[in-house]
């Protein structure tokens, strides 16, 4: 795959000539992952700290109120960074692994007595039952067992117990608090960048990102008016035009917006879908006037079937019935049994439509109903064991759509599924997005990663023909979060976004040759994140992120590799990206009923669900490890499954072989307890 020169195809030289003499080769093993020691957690020795903290600190050379910018903010940075640096390593020191040990409720404990000062404070009254509040003995800390927040506020101000001592525990100057709650953080962290935390979509950023985040925070631009971030909104623009050229889009005719992630993007690509599709059928500004009269509720339809043998013919597209098309169609179908709208000559009791995977993210149900569409207009499509969506059964719902006088607003196409990575057929969706007038949303915040390697970009064929995209960097592109990405594929249909606030973007100005890019998000404070995007694609171009995203796939197949060849674990489907899901398989009961019975195959399927999950947490409780659980799509039991989403490029096979052995170990122990 080839595009133009860019930030994406050029890194800078000295990178390039690091890589071809070996620093940093991906694949070097960094040693064994150590196993906490005798008394290692969490909570045990916490305090030990202090001491930590009392030898490399040093008092603030500006002050506690020094400011970061300015010409004076590096050097009051600097100390603090050198202390922030300094905890992190400490901290990682002493959680030992991937996380630190222990139960929920002594991490909380923990954590209150920092956050407090250890300053008892006047204990609040036990929560009566049935009122949603914790009760004794469910792992929460216990009451006293932290300080006010605000030295000098609190139980000192109302004179309460603990007043005296509050004031001992008040500011400190000398960088102390600074250092203890980095420390803290640190310890008490999941770490992606250890080999052994291999959950979720949660990457080890690179430290090249980090630093350049760091310089974002320290000037604080915010990207809601020019005068606020001149640099840094003409940043975003030129980041976003090489985003959509990477996707397959005419950069010139594209628009787009950094988002908090793939939950803000595929709320803004609905929102989209729902003004233009829901809008052009009503002829209404829907985002102006509302939902009132534009739709009416009806029992929630399965999308499982074939259409019913009364169903009529698809309603025809007003725009051409191919792929290709340039404007979503809008469908022109008849009205329903209701008749029309006396003042629209609209369908009285259209009812808009989503349709998306049974294995789409959660976050298109919530946008439903933020969108007033609510969570029943989501119809899920099945899907194959990859938990690809079954193009047959997208047809079949969308005839059932027309069948019912329902409108189809928008089809949504995952590229990358949070379990298996699974990339649902993009070009097929499209064209039937196109045949039935919908828009067509594709969630890429996971598989987008891919069009950096020339070996899996492949997968997302047709991505291009989408009306909107997401994408998420802190995923497989390794930013510290947030760095989602939200384009559309023209411009123009980012209309009813628009806004305008005269104290942030001024007609006059815009005129003037002042740009701004209010109308492009959902947000109005909206940090800087492009930049530290736009660092890491300058330094390390698409060869280099290539390189990472395939280093991450040969581990997914490696890890696949290994969990077929031991008989105690059972591999679900060949990794597409870098997920890879699996589950222990539990010893057969020498007591059960003869296999084959029903009865003894519920039972066995409960059985292994159950030590399944225990398994994991006994990992998370020992400190050891960080492995991800889900459930199959369906009904019953034998649907749990552990995952391992491998996003640390630097991990060997042989690490993650190991971690399969402690999932294995742990399922033993999990059967021995029982």
């Amino acid at each position: 795959m080839t595009t133009d020169a860019g930030w994406l195809d050029v890194a800078e030289p000295e990178t390039v000539a690091g890589a071809a003499a070996g620093e940093g080769r991906l694949g070097a093993d960094p040693g064994p992952v150590p196993a906490p020691g005798p008394g290692a957690g969490f909570v045990p020795g916490l305090g030990a700290v202090d001491d930590f903290v009392h030898a490399l600190t040093r008092p603030a050379q500006a002050g506690d109120t020094a400011l970061s910018g300015g010409v004076g903010g590096a050097e009051a940075l600097g100390p603090l960074v050198e202390t922030v640096l300094n905890a992190l390593a400490e901290g990682a020191r002493r959680r030992s692994g991937p996380i630190a040990s222990g139960r929920p409720g002594e991490v909380a404990a923990a954590v209150a007595e920092v956050f407090g000062g250890g300053v008892p404070v006047v204990p609040r009254p036990a929560p009566s039952a049935g009122n949603g509040g914790p009760s004794a003995g469910n792992g929460g800390p216990s009451a006293g067992n932290g300080g006010p927040l605000l030295p000098g506020v609190g139980a000192q101000a109302t004179g309460g117990v603990g007043a005296e001592t509050a004031g001992a525990a008040g500011a400190t100057g000398d960088g102390s608090v600074l250092a203890r709650f980095v420390a803290l953080l640190a310890e008490g962290s999941a770490d992606p960048a250890d080999p052994a935390c291999a959950a979720h979509l949660h990457c080890p950023p690179l430290a090249v990102a980090v630093a350049a985040d760091l310089a974002v925070s320290a000037l604080n631009p915010s990207q809601d008016s020019w005068d606020q971030a001149p640099a840094a909104t003409a940043l975003e623009t030129l980041l976003l035009k090489e985003l959509a050229r990477l996707v397959g889009y005419e950069p010139d005719l594209a628009a787009g917006v950094l988002t908090s992630g793939g939950t803000e993007s595929n709320l803004m690509g609905l929102m989209l879908a729902r003004d233009r599709i829901l809008g052009a059928a009503t002829g209404r500004q829907v985002e102006l006037t509302g939902l009132a009269g534009a739709g009416a509720a009806t029992e929630p339809a399965t999308a499982t079937g074939p259409a019913t043998a009364t169903a009529t013919e698809p309603a025809t597209a007003t725009g051409p019935a191919t792929a290709t098309a340039t404007e979503p169609a809008i469908a022109t179908g008849p009205a329903t049994a209701t008749g029309p709208d006396a003042a629209t000559g609209t369908p009285a009791a259209l009812r808009p439509r989503i349709l998306a995977s049974a294995a789409a993210h959660f976050s298109v149900q919530r946008a439903a109903a933020l969108l007033g569409l609510g969570e029943d207009a989501v119809l899920p499509v099945p899907v194959d064991r990859q938990l690809r969506m079954d193009v047959d059964a997208l047809a079949a719902a969308l005839h059932g759509c027309a069948a019912r006088g329902e409108l189809p607003v928008a089809i949504v196409a995952t590229a990358g599924t949070t379990d298996t990575g699974a990339v649902d057929p993009l070009r097929a969706c499209a064209a039937l997005a196109a045949e039935h007038g919908a828009w067509l949303h594709v969630d890429a915040a996971y598989g987008g990663g891919a069009l950096l390697s020339d070996r899996l970009a492949p997968l997302l064929d047709g991505l291009g023909l989408a009306d909107s995209v997401s994408l998420d960097w802190h995923k497989l592109g390794w930013q510290p979060a947030a760095a989602g990405v939200f384009l559309v594929r023209r411009s123009e249909t980012y209309a009813s976004l628009a806004r305008r606030a005269v104290y942030l973007n001024p007609a006059d100005d815009e005129e003037a040759g002042y740009p701004s890019l209010l109308g492009l998000s959902l947000r109005t404070t909206r940090r800087a994140d492009a930049f530290k995007i736009a660092v890491t694609l300058r330094t390390l171009g698409r060869e280099g992120l290539g390189w990472l995203v395939d280093a991450c796939h040969d581990l997914a197949v490696a890890g696949a590799g290994a969990v077929r060849a031991h008989p105690r674990l059972d591999l679900h489907a060949e990794p597409v990206l870098t997920a890879l899901l699996f589950r222990y398989v539990p010893a057969p009961r020498t007591d059960a009923p003869r296999p084959g019975e029903t009865a003894a195959d519920k039972a066995a399927a409960e059985r292994a669900d159950e030590i399944n999950a225990a398994l994991r947490r006994r990992l998370l409780r020992e400190g050891r490890a960080v492995v991800g659980r889900t459930e199959l799509p369906g009904e019953g039991p034998g649907r749990v499954r552990l995952k391992l989403t491998l996003l640390n490029p630097h991990t060997t096979p042989a690490e993650v072989e190991r971690l399969l052995h402690a999932v294995v170990a742990a399922g033993r122990a999990e059967e021995e307890a029982r």
